[in-house]
């Protein structure tokens, strides 16, 4: 019997001794690989076509941090399914490092659906890059002069008014379901292409815009369009006049942010820097200046230790949204 027990003790030591060694040698290979890191060029994964907002994003991202990194990024445009194909391109790529996406609130809101093709859980958020309010835009010379009047107009009749939009189970389609249980009925008209969407209003397809201020600034300076409700709840020193939805009893507040992530899986050291090289790109000038010009919240950055509560606390946001439908 104590031979026996011995023979099990010192089994049990020898397991012990090879667990740990297989433990330190992938510790030490994942060391060794961000050590080297990055060897070959870095996959920038857009999950939208060029020109817009995500785009603007991952080209200057990839500008300023391939000398950092001393390897080039390339940016590929993989556009379908709001952002669903793209993403679908990083999670069959290795956890690896070498492939990152743009990662935006319109693709993290089919994850509020009934039947997402990813979870959280399938990746890891590097770094939030940027964050801004949504609004309601209007042509400049429409007869909606402020929210009011387009509040009397679509309370008189119901259904009549169009508003621009990316699509259903976007989340434009949330805020504006928010909206309708206010009394608020509006047609959404869904426009895949941003360029499209953008000159909506102006071409009177749609009496309304749902959009980021960033990305129809070049329209905003040109005087061609101007918002008259932001989502959120505050409102911004370039748009004083123009209310919030919190102002006006509507209780929501998705900002459309902007993210780089990678495969879950992805070595903790690797994911740390790129994390850290994000910093130093979002504390450049350039970068800082592409912020402003967005209407960006100047503190949207979050780094790889924040920006996954971030993204979940979006998502619980946009259930709640949705929960009440």
């Amino acid at each position: 019997m104590k031979a026996t027990q011995l023979a099990v003790r010192r089994a049990a030591s020898s397991f012990a001794i090879f667990l740990s060694a297989i433990l330190c040698t992938l510790s030490w290979g994942h060391a060794a690989k961000a050590a080297g890191y990055p060897e070959r060029p870095i996959e920038l994964i857009v999950p939208w076509g060029p020109g817009g907002g995500a785009d603007q994003l991952a080209r200057l991202v990839g500008k300023l941090m391939e000398p950092m990194l001393g390897q080039g990024i390339p940016v590929v445009n993989v556009p379908g399914g709001t952002g669903a194909t793209g993403m679908a391109k990083l999670l069959s790529s290795p956890a690896d490092g070498y492939s990152m996406a743009v990662y935006i609130a319109d693709s993290h809101a089919l994850l509020a659906g009934k039947t997402p093709r990813w979870t959280v859980k399938d990746i890891t958020p590097v770094a939030v890059m940027i964050k801004g309010p949504s609004f309601i835009f209007v042509r400049q010379d429409s007869s909606f002069k402020t929210w009011d009047d387009f509040v009397k107009e679509a309370k008189a009749n119901p259904g009549k008014l169009k508003v621009a939009t990316l699509g259903f189970g976007s989340v434009d389609d949330f805020s504006l379901n928010v909206l309708d249980r206010a009394g608020i009925k509006v047609i959404q008209v869904p426009f895949a292409k941003p360029s499209e969407r953008y000159v909506s209003i102006l071409g009177d397809h749609a009496d309304a815009l749902y959009e980021q201020a960033g990305d129809v600034a070049q329209f905003i300076n040109g005087h061609q369009m101007r918002p008259i409700l932001l989502f959120g709840e505050k409102r911004l020193d370039a748009f004083k006049d123009v209310p919030t939805s919190y102002e006006m009893g509507y209780k929501v507040a998705l900002p459309q942010f902007r993210a780089i992530v990678v495969k879950a899986g992805t070595p903790p050291e690797i994911v740390k820097k790129l994390s850290d090289a994000l910093a130093k790109v979002y504390a450049s000038p350039e970068y800082q200046t592409f912020l402003k010009e967005q209407y960006g919240d100047p503190n949207s950055f979050e780094d790889a230790s924040h920006a996954p509560t971030f993204v979940n606390d979006q998502l619980e946001d946009m259930k709640k949204t949705t929960a009440t439908n």
